[in-house]
């Protein structure tokens, strides 16, 4: 009743268990793991249909499912993307931002996207409007600022249609900034 359909064996199997974090082996049935432990004791539960796969020492790490790796938006905009994590100054930010800008096809947009921080910079300090604007007069630009809210340029914002009498969309805050344009929009985390 309990003869699995597939062991796997001869491996390094992390199991997050404190009292057996490592086994060799393990039986699967129906796409459940049923039993694991040494190489000797799974594989005598082998039945003649079961499949045993050798793992030739190799680590498995069973549970774990990367489900945000964007691989869609990497694909179809790797090109188009700018990541600014490890670039030491503003001013090499913008001269990437630049540079990008200058190479992105319209309509299309620059988008600085990643983990990067004003603190990263020798400045230690985000680059100002007024920079961004400078870098990219022409070209619709979209920097996320620690995924919690966006820098856009005044291209971006024709593009947008936005302007001083635009209303906060739902779930985002426009921040007014230089003389009444919107410039800066914050989200707003809620639980919907």
């Amino acid at each position: 009743m309990n003869t699995p359909d597939l062991i796997l064996d001869n491996g390094k199997i992390t199991t997050l268990l404190r009292s057996q974090p490592t086994v060799a082996a393990i039986a699967i049935k129906d796409g459940k793991i049923i039993d694991m432990g040494s190489s000797h004791e799974i594989t005598s539960l082998a039945g003649p249909k079961t499949q045993i796969i050798d793992l030739k020492g190799k680590r498995v790490i069973p549970g774990l499912n990367d489900s945000h790796t964007h691989l869609i938006r990497g694909g179809l905009y790797y090109n188009m993307e700018l990541r600014w994590e490890g670039v030491p100054s503003v001013a090499d930010a913008l001269r990437l931002l630049q540079e990008q800008a200058q190479r992105t096809p319209s309509p299309q947009w620059v988008r600085v996207v990643g983990g990067w921080s004003e603190f990263q910079f020798a400045e230690r300090r985000m680059p100002t409007l007024e920079e961004i604007n400078a870098a990219a007069p022409d070209t619709p630009v979209f920097i996320l600022h620690l995924y919690g809210r966006a820098l856009l340029n005044k291209a971006a914002l024709r593009v947008l249609g936005f302007d001083h009498n635009t209303p906060n969309p739902p779930g985002v805050k426009l921040s007014m900034i230089s003389k009444g344009i919107p410039l800066v929009c914050w989200w707003q985390n809620r639980l919907l």
